[in-house]
């Protein structure tokens, strides 16, 4: 029985509703360090808390300790229950819920908690309770854990939307993967499904020709099967491949079927490379389209054109097709797209059909 598709690994970026991870990733340590002192420092003199206290007297120094025990303990709860409420809802699914959420629990856990510690240190100064005080400091303070709730948000928020990004980019990544790797598995049937075709034609009509003909392609196919893991090959190498495909067509042909390669294609070839079995394509494509015979010799030529290898031949269409499986410059062009990320260009003016496959510096 075959066995089931192994699952797809799941993608170590952190999910809307996970919490930990996005922590994981949001280190807000120094922000704590500076926002904790700065709310207990800056908030007591700013609202009279410390009535005639000055720094001077011991109890001033108590309560400048009080109250930064007050930042902290807002500041670390509302925290608490920041992370807590990540676990369980999300901007996207529930916005209503988690905006009243979120803000009922930071000031049902922030004004009660303020309130307590003011009243403990009216008494512990032995200040009279101010109510005017009381409430513009518990007010304040729950402004200011709505803002600092909010600086958290948007930070948990700007993490996750990168690595939404990153996890999409990586998603497109493995398609075009598989897909490129599906479009290489259909050249090796291509190539095969023409040589035999070549083969059988040879088998008709020379044996002879036929026998050598099946000894080179043996070794014309160690090449294809070695270039098949690679996305792009040496243009040295693709240039002597070439050159064996044209011999195998040179059997079939004889000296009708001509390889024309620019002197200055091979010079450079050391500084390029080609997708595999590309240039073999072009080849083929102009045997397979066009007629080959004593009359009608057909030379195909291969040039240097900037970073690409322009391949041209003269239009003389045939009669009667060849079969053909349909792949040909559309499997070549995708692949040069997901390769290189340049498409084919062809030219086609009736007299002369062109194609300039791209190239990647070695």
């Amino acid at each position: 029985m075959p066995k089931p598709d192994p699952a797809p690994p799941t993608s170590p970026t952190p999910q809307p509703s996970d919490a930990g991870k996005a922590q994981a990733q949001f280190d807000d340590r120094p922000l704590m360090a500076v926002g904790i002192p700065a709310f207990g420092i800056a908030i007591p003199p700013l609202t009279g808390l410390y009535g005639p206290l000055t720094p001077a007297m011991p109890l001033w120094w108590a309560g400048q300790a009080l109250f930064l025990v007050l930042a902290a303990a807002i500041w670390l709860g509302n925290r608490w229950l920041l992370l807590e409420q990540r676990k369980h809802l999300d901007w996207f699914s529930h916005p209503l819920r988690k905006l009243a959420m979120l803000v009922t629990a930071n000031v049902l856990y922030t004004a009660p908690l303020t309130i307590v510690l003011l009243l403990a240190w009216y008494a512990l100064a032995g200040l009279p309770v101010d109510g005017g005080t009381l409430q513009v400091v518990t007010l304040t303070t729950v402004i200011c854990v709505l803002f600092v709730t909010h600086a958290y948000e948007t930070m948990f928020l700007i993490r996750e939307r990168e690595s939404d990004l990153l996890r999409v980019a990586r998603l497109e990544r493995a398609g075009a993967e598989a897909q490129l790797a599906a479009l290489k598995a259909q050249v090796d049937p291509h190539f095969l499904f023409n040589s035999l075709n070549t083969l059988g034609h040879l088998i008709a009509h020379d044996p002879a020709r036929a026998r050598r003909f099946c000894d080179t392609l043996a070794q014309v196919y160690r090449y294809v099967l070695a270039s098949r893991e690679r996305d792009t090959v040496p243009l040295a190498e693709e240039l002597d491949f070439v050159r064996q495909v044209h011999s195998l067509l040179a059997l079939r042909f004889g000296p009708a079927m001509r390889l024309e390669l620019d002197p200055a294609l091979d010079a450079a070839s050391a500084r390029w490379r080609v997708p595999p079995l590309g240039l073999q394509t072009l080849l083929e494509n102009a045997v397979k389209h066009n007629q080959v015979g004593r009359d009608a010799p057909l030379a195909v030529r291969l040039a240097l054109a900037g970073d690409h290898v322009r391949v041209s031949n003269p239009r003389r269409p045939r009669a009667s097709a060849l079969p053909t499986s349909g792949l040909g410059l559309a499997n070549l062009d995708e692949r040069c797209r997901f390769v290189t990320g340049r498409a084919l260009r062809r030219t086609d003016d009736g007299g002369a059909f062109v194609v300039e496959v791209p190239l990647v510096a070695a």
